[in-house]
């Protein structure tokens, strides 16, 4: 077993497609098929199913892809290490964070580390934050950032506060609520919300403080990201609620100030497993600029 074979297992698994696979290995399809077939030989044991329509992963390749992963990832860790010692950094590193960090500017930061480690590849996930904690500590992100209610705390991973800030409310320029100097949380309930899932920690920050309140109301659109939700609210579907520090980047809506607004903590977070140089090279060009 080669490592080249994992590659090709990854390749496949990732595009169901042979063809789709080879061209992203930059191999032709019948190298790479005969490889992987030679693969399922020495593993005694099928990794795909191929149909005329589809492949898809067997049990047994189901089995075989994350311990692959891992090899590939300590492989590619192995190199990184070597180079460090000698004074380079390289290899890769991998960065989530949810649509609404306003603590650090994560384009300037990136630019800045790529400027200074050009060998070093990077890869952004965007998500919400309870699904990147999980990321981390699972060990397909190495660090994160984070937005979380005053009441929570990452848990399972380091962590460093950001920044504390606070919501406002968001609506169509247009809207009665936007002539107001401030609004208070039951003066909201009357209106229809635009807001994050229910469950995530995006949502929890108003959830909360409505309950703390004793007050209900009603989303009627639930959505992932900051910018569709303003779409949403520029078409007077509803209003929101979004970090203060954010809000300036949104454009064609209103903020209010609200009364009693919810809070919340960014953070910054990363592996407790260990960092490769690359990671740990990020988290010190972070500290000497935090901003």
């Amino acid at each position: 077993m080669e490592l080249q074979h994992l590659r090709y297992v990854l390749a496949v698994a990732e595009t169901n497609s042979f063809t789709r696979g080879a061209e992203r290995c930059f191999v032709a399809q019948s190298a790479l098929s005969h490889q992987i077939a030679r693969l399922e030989r020495e593993l005694g044991a099928k990794l795909f199913e191929r149909t005329s329509r589809r492949v898809r992963l067997t049990a047994a390749g189901e089995a075989f892809l994350p311990a692959a992963r891992q090899c590939l990832d300590a492989a590619e860790r192995a190199v990184a290490e070597v180079a460090a010692a000698v004074g380079e950094v390289r290899g890769r590193l991998t960065v989530g964070a949810i649509p609404t960090v306003a603590a650090v500017d994560i384009p300037v930061a990136l630019r800045e580390f790529h400027r200074r480690y050009p060998l070093v590849r990077v890869g952004l996930r965007s998500g919400a934050s309870e699904e990147l904690v999980d990321a981390v500590k699972q060990g397909s992100l190495e660090v994160a950032f984070l937005g979380l209610p005053t009441t929570a705390r990452p848990h399972g991973v380091n962590a460093r506060e950001l920044a504390r800030d606070h919501l406002v409310a968001v609506t169509a320029p247009d809207h009665p609520l936007a002539e107001l100097s401030q609004v208070d949380l039951r003066r909201l309930t009357e209106e229809t919300f635009v807001d994050f899932p229910a469950g995530t920690a995006g949502r929890a920050q108003s959830d909360e403080a409505f309950a703390a309140a004793g007050l209900d109301r009603e989303v009627a659109f639930e959505v992932t990201t900051a910018d569709f939700m303003a779409k949403l609210i520029r078409q007077g579907l509803g209003v929101a609620m979004l970090p203060s520090a954010y809000t300036p980047q949104l454009t064609g809506v209103a903020t209010i100030p609200v009364l009693g607004a919810p809070g919340r903590v960014e953070y910054l977070v990363w592996s407790r497993a260990g960092l490769s140089p690359a990671a740990t090279a990020f988290l010190d060009a972070l500290s000497s600029h935090p901003g």
